[in-house]
């Protein structure tokens, strides 16, 4: 086939437009399909077309999951974390529009990990003498610029991680408002969605913890507890 020839999206069977082709491992995505891919998905390249398949059957679905989702609290600047505490989900996205943008909504125990990574880069300041020759100053002078990172490790079969930038723009090492603004709010992700998932886990250990048989004290019955923690057999509060 020539390079100009008509191409049709494997997924959708629409006719792909000029430079709107987006290669798969066994065939050709439309950009219209690619943009209903999660925002957290990068290996569009090396997946099939029958992996897109599912990945879309997943994110249409997905967008029930936006719909019930009730925010309890929510935490960042100019992409923002949004916990259903409730639900025990949780999302991220920077969207003003969020049903229009339909985050992946993941659980609470899908977190294997979190971690907040601050970037730091060094420059040397110089000056330019008499002679327009630039010099550095003795000492060295430098300036400092940081960048807040949180990296969300996930169970999913689609991504790994959540990665987003807290801050718009790189800050001025002399900036320690805004250096310990956006170090406190990553700070606050970590710490809520491990104590989060810490809860979650050992709620499933405690769940799955084979239940232990009492001596009800009002009927002398022995069993085990109701989910309510009655007595199975004459209702009394143990």
């Amino acid at each position: 086939m020539g390079l100009f020839d008509k191409k049709f999206c494997d997924v959708c069977g629409e006719k792909i437009k000029l430079l709107g082709n987006r290669k798969l491992e066994d065939g050709n995505l439309c950009k219209s399909c690619a943009s209903k891919l999660s925002p957290w998905f990068s290996e569009r390249r090396h997946s099939t077309v029958a992996s897109i398949k599912e990945q879309l059957a997943y994110r249409e679905a997905n967008k029930e999951k936006v719909e019930r989702f009730h925010s309890t609290k929510t935490i960042g600047d100019r992409t923002k974390v949004y916990l259903d505490e409730a639900a025990k989900n949780f999302m991220v996205t920077s969207a003003g529009n969020i049903r229009e943008a339909n985050p992946d909504v993941l659980a609470f125990a899908d977190v294997t990990g979190c971690h907040l990574d601050i970037d730091e880069d060094k420059y040397e300041e110089k000056f330019t003498d008499d002679e327009g020759n630039e010099k550095s100053y003795n000492p060295p002078r430098y300036r400092y610029e940081y960048d807040f990172t949180i990296i969300i490790n996930v169970n999913n079969p689609y991504f790994d991680d959540i990665r987003f930038r807290l801050n718009s723009s790189s800050v001025e090492g002399d900036s320690r408002v805004e250096y310990d603004k956006y170090k406190d709010m990553g700070e606050e992700i970590v710490a809520a969605l491990t104590n989060i998932h810490e809860e979650v886990r050992e709620q499933t250990i405690s769940a799955n913890e084979p239940k232990k048989t009492i001596v009800c004290p009002f009927c002398g019955a022995t069993g085990i507890p109701t989910a309510a923690g009655t007595c199975e057999y004459c209702g009394a509060s143990l």
